[in-house]
């Protein structure tokens, strides 16, 4: 099968790519609609705003130019901290075709982490939504770097640059850059664990390869599909849900920058009627808790599949999701560095409490710390290898040798395989604990406890006691906390005593309202 410019066999598992040079990968993503007699279908749809897919390569073209425009030539940095909104789509893939390097920043930093990043980036263009305005402009006060050109996409209270008074003006037209298909495209920010954000670099060729092995070849995507992700663009797993995605196919994309409470969620599922929806496990729970107390209970009938990454999702969550809706929730696990998920559940193959099977295309190894490969059933570090990972951290090379050994990508999860070859996750390498010279999960603790009908969220850490030996110490939000009580506190480490191997039960349990969030799911 040929896809526009890009060769595919579908035929072979995993599916093979022949990528043509010159490759710019708007090409395929933007252009290809209009030479596949898609322009007047609808692309990206929101509370205000509907877009075709002609509308999109017309605006994409004049975003791109407008940049040209303002003197910031290929290879270059645009810093978006942009809210989802059709304008980002506009800035994103204009820039590509440009052959500018659009960085998407998490819209949720604050001043000082936007001055490092435009430090960082070095950007000839700084993008912002007005709401983001304040903290914007602490950041530029502030950096050392100071990029030539400041646009606002919307409306701006002061003499900043307005995005859609520049793409007025721009030709309609865009010939685009001939990059290559291993070529530097976009920048993604990864947290990690502990330290600065790394900037991930990735390739043109990373969006088609995710979108194809997992989305065609796992989510079985078409252009009838109508995508709705809880999770916003600046992610990894939000540009790949929100956006390359339904691009991919051709489908339709529901956005709303506003944050995703269970109402709005709910209420966006019963008004467009996605036929995709994507969450993280956080909020699934938090949709159970709604259902639980909603008098009219919602529709979520247009729903051929939910999916979940970001997080492991807990089995009970799974199955209170089956009973309440009788729709499968897809769990799987991807990173910034890898781009989307490369282990997934399957559509009428799910495995609870696990994360699934690798992503045809992809390749995983779990090792000791000494490198040793693990047999099955044996828990290690899980490394990955495959055709989306990001070729390196921008100006860290220390830290790229880390993570990234020659084509394997360490993930920072520990996980055990199953004779079935299913992947079941067991925490972060840097969270796993030794209890009593045992080593043990946070992850499974926390499950265990999620599992007791009281409990929304919990968290497990790792805490020192008296003699200075390490033991799992709880925290837990409620679904009702006016139900707190050390009644309640007795029965939770009961629970996991009755269920978990005698030394997992924690030996302090603490209430908390809600569990901190880190910036990256």
């Amino acid at each position: 099968m040929t896809d526009f410019l890009v060769k595919i066999d579908r035929s072979s598992v995993p599916a093979k790519f022949t990528f043509p040079d010159p490759f710019n990968v708007a090409v395929p993503f933007i252009d290809r609609h209009i030479q596949e007699n898609r322009g007047e279908q609808i692309a990206i749809e929101c509370a205000n705003e509907t877009v075709t897919y002609g509308v999109l390569c017309e605006k994409v073209n004049k975003c791109g130019n407008a940049l040209l425009n303002q003197g910031i030539a290929p290879g270059e940095r645009l810093m978006m901290i942009v809210k989802d909104t059709p304008a980002f789509f506009y800035l994103f893939w204009g820039a590509i075709k440009a052959g500018i390097i659009p960085v998407p920043i998490n819209t949720l930093l604050r001043a000082n982490d936007y001055t490092f990043m435009i430090e960082k980036t070095a950007c000839q263009a700084l993008c912002y939504s007005p709401e983001y305005e304040e903290e914007v402009e602490l950041a530029l006060t502030a950096a050392r770097h100071k990029p030539p050109s400041i646009l606002v996409e919307g409306s701006s209270t002061n003499k900043t640059l307005l995005l859609e008074t520049l793409m007025e003006s721009a030709l309609p037209t865009l010939s685009p850059f001939p990059a290559t298909a291993q070529d530097d495209c976009f920048w993604l920010f990864s947290s990690g664990s502990t330290g600065r954000p790394k900037a991930a670099v990735h390739r043109h060729r990373d969006m088609v390869v995710t979108s194809e092995l997992y989305g065609v070849g796992c989510l079985k995507i078409t252009e009838d599909d109508i995508f709705y992700s809880a999770a916003k663009l600046f992610f990894a797993y939000g540009l790949g849900n929100a956006m390359t995605l339904p691009l991919w196919a051709g489908a339709r994309v529901i956005l709303d920058s506003r944050k995703p409470t269970p109402d709005i969620t709910f209420a966006n599922i019963y008004r467009y009627r996605p036929s995709l929806y994507f969450g993280v496990p956080t909020l699934y729970a938090a949709l159970l808790n709604t259902y639980d107390h909603a008098d009219e209970k919602p529709d979520l009938t247009s729903l051929r599949a939910c999916v979940s990454a970001g997080e492991a999702l807990p089995a009970n969550i799974l199955h209170q999701w089956q009973r309440n809706f009788g729709i499968d929730i897809i769990d799987g696990i991807g990173s910034t560095e890898a781009l989307h998920i490369f282990i997934t559940n399957h559509i009428g193959a799910v495995v609870p409490g696990a994360s699934g099977v690798l992503v045809p295309g992809y390749q995983a190894r779990i090792l000791d710390e000494e490198d040793k490969e693990m047999p099955p059933g044996q828990v290690g570090r899980l490394l990955i290898k495959g055709p989306s990972i990001a070729g390196y951290y921008w100006e860290e090379p220390e830290r790229t040798a880390q993570t990234m050994k020659g084509e394997w990508l360490e993930t920072g999860d520990t996980y055990f395989q199953n004779d079935d070859g299913v992947f079941v996750y067991c925490g972060r390498n840097d969270d796993m604990m030794k209890v009593g010279g045992i080593w043990c999960s946070p992850f499974e603790i926390e499950a265990k406890l999620m599992e007791h009908p009281a409990v929304l969220e919990a968290a497990v850490v790792a805490r020192t006691d008296e003699s200075d030996l390490t033991k799992p110490a709880a925290f837990v939000a409620l679904k009702n906390p006016e139900t707190a009580s050390e009644s309640l506190k007795n029965d939770l480490i009961s629970h996991i005593k009755s269920n978990l191997a005698p030394y997992k039960f924690p030996r302090w349990l603490t209430f908390i309202d809600v569990l901190p969030k880190t910036a990256t799911p």
